[in-house]
């Protein structure tokens, strides 16, 4: 193989996977991506024969309401144009970093279009040398990144090493971009007193139980912005809870709620969403606007998830880098053989999911 003067390894065929949850690009396209959410195992971990018609009876139940959410949002999800948005910004960054690699960037999604059936086709046509799963999720989870990574090996008959990287909780990239977006959204406060809620998607609490390790992993991102910016007033929340499970808590509306009570305003941090979507722009900019407003939380600021931030695309681009040097699955920045930072809270998640 030919080297290059530039990179001093040999050229390579690329690709890189983006994995996302996907949402619905129209009204007509919402029942079907709820079945799609609903009957996967991860989510309900029900025999197929029970979860497949428990899933469509929760399909047909929720698609009117769910229906009118994505109405606000002008009928159907941004997470694909989002995602599109990133992809094209994640290639150039890899083109600028790798120039002896032929690399294209796809994009795999778990429940709606580009489903990971067809990008995997697409990839396998792509004829390359190295796979590298990207999931746009930085902490782990059984629910997300597992699911994603399975769903792939299921899926792809390719050629191609296949690596993945199984989470990213505390890049450098990923905490620069959120440090920076907090801070600008809490200029907007105009010295006003604020608490910074760290709001993640919430999961069961018995799957935290079982080994999961999303809570310790969104918690160490927490950490690592709370250090860098020096906060003293601010909380890990979890939001868009369903069923009847406990779920992790406190909730996000019980910290809005509690901000209230504490006559301070709230600085809201999508900190385990790096695009913007229902959870966002529905749950947060509105549902949980309204409730502040209710509790006297005063004022209730959000900061924007981290999309395009240059920082965060560079730690992504670095993710890519590392995996190429890392057989299998591993976390970002293990490729130097060194131990994996959050082993212990990964409970062998990684492993299992490789």
């Amino acid at each position: 193989m030919t080297m290059t003067a530039e990179t001093s390894r040999p050229n390579r065929r690329v690709a890189v996977v983006l994995t996302n949850l996907g949402g619905p690009d129209g009204p007509d396209a919402v029942k079907p991506f709820l079945f799609n959410l609903f009957n996967d195992p991860a989510i309900i971990g029900l025999p197929g024969i029970v979860r497949t018609p428990l899933a469509r009876l929760i399909s047909s139940r929720r698609e009117k309401s769910a229906q009118a959410n994505y109405a606000l949002m002008g009928g159907g999800s941004p997470l694909l144009p989002e995602t599109l948005k990133q992809a094209a910004a994640l290639s150039d960054a890899l083109a600028d970093a790798a120039h002896g690699d032929e690399t294209e960037v796809f994009i795999a999604m778990r429940y709606w279009h580009p489903l990971t059936e067809d990008t995997a086709r697409a990839v396998a046509e792509f004829q390359p040398d190295h796979v590298v799963l990207l999931p746009l999720y930085p902490q782990f989870s059984t629910t997300t990144t597992a699911s994603s990574l399975k769903a792939w090996r299921e899926a792809y008959k390719g050629p191609g090493e296949v690596h993945a990287v199984c989470c990213y909780p505390d890049a450098d990239g990923l905490i620069e971009a959120q440090v920076r977006l907090i801070r600008e959204t809490m200029d907007k406060a105009e010295g006003r007193p604020v608490r910074v809620l760290f709001s993640a998607h919430g999961i069961p609490e018995k799957l935290v139980a079982a080994g999961d390790p999303y809570q310790a992993q969104v918690e160490a991102t927490v950490a690592a912005v709370v250090a860098r910016m020096g906060l003293s007033d601010w909380a890990v929340c979890y939001q868009s809870r369903v069923g009847p499970l406990k779920w992790l808590g406190p909730s996000t509306p019980e910290a809005v709620e509690q901000a209230g009570r504490d006559g301070v305003g709230a600085v809201v941090v999508p900190i385990a969403f790096v695009s913007e979507h229902i959870e966002t722009l529905v749950e947060l900019d509105h549902e949980y606007a309204e409730l502040a407003a209710s509790v006297g939380c005063a004022p209730y600021l959000r900061a924007p998830a981290v999309g395009v931030e240059p920082a965060f695309i560079a730690a992504l681009a670095q993710a890519v880098e590392a995996a190429l040097e890392t057989s299998g699955t591993a976390p970002q920045g293990a490729s130097k053989g060194g131990p994996c930072a959050h082993l212990k809270a990964c409970s062998g998640g990684c492993s299992k999911a490789a």
